[in-house]
């Protein structure tokens, strides 16, 4: 998922939790992870998992992820995932599989929403030369 946002001061007791600070077979509390957008995330050599957080009212606009099914697993709160014009009400503890080519936008409830984007791990950017012009 291509999302662009940033992170806010922490609320309360809840720290801000990112990959530095915790290593592949510690455990994290997504609970205590504050901020808006990608606020934590971690890799293996196998996965990619992120944990999102939006506010009320937020809305990721339509997109479509062609190289990896991906799932989504509420945490807390709820959002409204709409896959191929086909929407799928999610609230905490409930998990959506939606495999690669599927168009998908998400409308976040009036909680806000927390939830884990998982995937398997994408390569490495690979840049090739452009075409010569002649």
């Amino acid at each position: 998922m291509d999302l662009v946002a940033h992170v806010t001061g922490s609320a309360k007791s809840r720290e801000r939790c990112t990959v530095s600070e915790r290593a592949i077979g510690d455990a994290v509390d997504l609970l205590a992870c504050s901020g808006i957008g990608p606020v934590w995330g971690m890799a293996s050599a196998d996965l990619n998992a992120t944990l999102l957080v939006w506010p009320a009212g937020e809305h990721i606009a339509e997109h479509r992820n062609v190289e990896r099914d991906v799932l989504l697993v509420v945490i807390e709160g709820s959002m409204t995932v709409i896959v191929d014009e086909h929407p799928r009400e999610l609230r905490a503890t409930c998990a959506l599989l939606v495999e690669r080519g599927r168009r998908r936008s998400v409308a976040v409830g009036a909680g806000g929403v927390r939830y884990l984007s998982i995937h398997l791990r994408r390569g490495p950017l690979q840049i090739e030369p452009r075409p010569s012009s002649e």
